[in-house]
């Protein structure tokens, strides 16, 4: 059977120290609900520094310059253990504020994102030293006073961006009377937007792809964009794929709450194995209603505000070549409309599913990567250590199916356990943290299989009471492909060569 493979992915944290406030839903809410609330007057006394999300381990692990294994041996909350971060990682980085704004009115075709003209040339600055962004800065205006932003917050319902506690700029509406065009509605979609071009460019950066030969794109957050007459028409994924030089490529969004990222994943397998794309990537932005979520449980906890960032990834899915994981999509589960919505049942359709079609045991399978939301932000909320907690229930699947013995269920917790490492923005934590070092396990690493878990709650649409899920075992590659593949790899091969040639001759010429 043909396969697709996971070539790569990145990930990228976006420090948004102001959304915390004007953006995250329960500070919004905490505002209409209970305006002088002690919670809100004193809530930039827990906000963190940008340094101090840098070097917040958590977070490094995210972008890929600690390893979970790292993370897993320093004592917990990591909140009280900082460790020396860096902004940039092998899988991304962690943006400030200030440049994502610059991002912002890059990612705005139709000029909605208005920036204050003394700050406008602060982010053209900082953004023309980075090196993904550096051609893009004059896109970046600088024509609106503060009094005209003022006015537009007054009198034509815009929203407010704020830096260091001061207005900065704004994003007017879309349209006066359609609220799904809103101001509000506006900058949601482009935070996005904007932070899945981040990730997408990273992915592109650190693989040195060629972003011509990317054929489809899919977006796989959890807002929608749309108009009064199609609320979640789309399409995050081309509007990405245009601001990152996919000239070839198409795309659309798949939404499932949570479980969305995976869904995306096996729906790009699909594609490359049937042969309909050769190259397909994921990508997903970030959510600024998640910003917060859980700030009153931490503060009350005397923990910082932990949510504190935007999160965002990307990953290339391609042909077989040989060498990196292979996506088994014959080898899937699914949270089926009657399985049931306990915990066992949701874990036996998700994985015991899986290991019964493969004739595999849990113990075989190194790697179970479901919801890796970081324990620091979890644990105050009430919610516990959310990873640990997954795996104890796959354990007791094993035990159920005689995999293992109930006396080695801790054992078998120990032993398979990844400490979650996201930060809780929905679908970012969703099983896809691991995409990253997955390339790198299964490749160089003494790993041989691994299960990627998307979970969705659908119910909060109101629209069913159901639960979602889906899984997708990956593995080694055993080095086969097939004729076809082998014949493509051949004139890649054929191509390069030529091309070194070709370069070869021409530096000849020049000398």
């Amino acid at each position: 059977m043909n396969y697709a493979t996971l070539r790569g992915a990145s990930y990228v944290l976006v420090h948004t120290p102001d959304m915390i406030e004007h953006n995250g839903t329960t500070q919004t809410t905490e505002k209409i609900t209970t305006p002088n609330s002690p919670y809100l007057v004193k809530l930039y006394d827990h906000i963190r520094s940008y340094d101090e999300v840098v070097n917040y381990a958590p977070n490094q692990t995210f972008i890929g310059n600690l390893s979970y294994q790292e993370l897993k041996n320093l004592p917990q909350p990591w909140v009280n253990q900082s460790i020396e971060g860096k902004r940039e990682g092998k899988f991304g980085e962690i943006m400030p504020e200030l440049e994502f704004y610059g991002l912002l009115q890059i990612a705005d075709v139709f000029e909605l994102v208005h920036l204050e003209e003394a700050f406008a040339e602060e982010v053209r600055a900082a953004l023309a030293t980075h090196s993904l962004f550096k051609e893009d800065v004059d896109k970046i205006k600088s024509e609106k006073t503060l009094e005209w932003i003022e006015n537009e917050l007054a009198e034509n319902a815009a929203e407010g961006l704020y830096y260091d506690r001061k207005l900065v700029g704004c994003v007017s509406p879309a349209h006066q009377i359609d609220m799904n065009l809103n101001a509000h509605v506006m900058l949601e979609n482009l935070v996005v937007k904007a932070s899945g071009v981040l990730a997408l460019r990273q992915l592109i950066e650190n693989h040195q792809l060629d972003p011509k030969e990317i054929d489809y794109v899919i977006e796989c957050s959890e807002e929608a964009c749309g108009d009064m007459n199609q609320r979640g028409g789309g399409n995050f994924a081309k509007s990405i794929a245009e601001l990152c030089g996919c000239v070839h490529a198409t795309g659309s969004d798949i939404r499932s709450f949570c479980a969305g990222p995976t869904h995306a994943l096996i729906n790009a397998a699909s594609l490359v194995a049937a042969g309909t794309h050769k190259n397909v990537v994921l990508v997903a932005g970030g959510a600024t209603a998640k910003l917060g979520m859980n700030g009153k449980s931490h503060v009350g906890k005397g923990f910082p505000i932990l949510e504190d960032v935007l999160g965002g990834f990307a990953a290339l899915i391609s042909e077989n070549d040989g060498a990196h994981p292979i996506l088994r999509h014959d080898l899937t589960g699914k949270h089926e409309v009657g399985s049931g919505s306990s915990p066992q049942a949701v874990t036996t359709a998700l994985i015991a599913s899986i290991l019964e079609k493969a004739q595999l045991t849990i113990k075989d399978v190194d790697v179970y990567s479901v919801e890796m939301q970081n324990p620091d932000i979890t644990k105050p909320a009430g919610a516990g250590d959310v990873p640990l907690a997954n795996l104890k229930m796959i354990g007791a699947i094993g035990v159920l199916r005689k995999d293992i013995e109930k006396k080695d269920l801790m054992t078998f917790v120990n032993e398979k356990s990844l400490v979650g490492w996201a930060p809780t923005q929905g679908h970012i934590p969703s099983g896809i943290p691991y995409l990253g070092f997955a390339a790198e396990d299964l490749v160089a690493g003494e790993k041989n299989r691994a299960m990627i878990v998307g979970k969705g709650s659908l119910f909060l649409g109101r629209m069913t009471n159901l639960f979602d899920g889906v899984s997708i075992l990956i593995e080694r590659n055993n080095g086969k492909v097939s004729d076809e593949n082998q014949q493509n790899l051949e004139e890649i091969v054929k191509r390069e060569v030529a091309q070194a040639l070709r370069s070869f001759a021409a530096n000849l010429s020049v000398e």
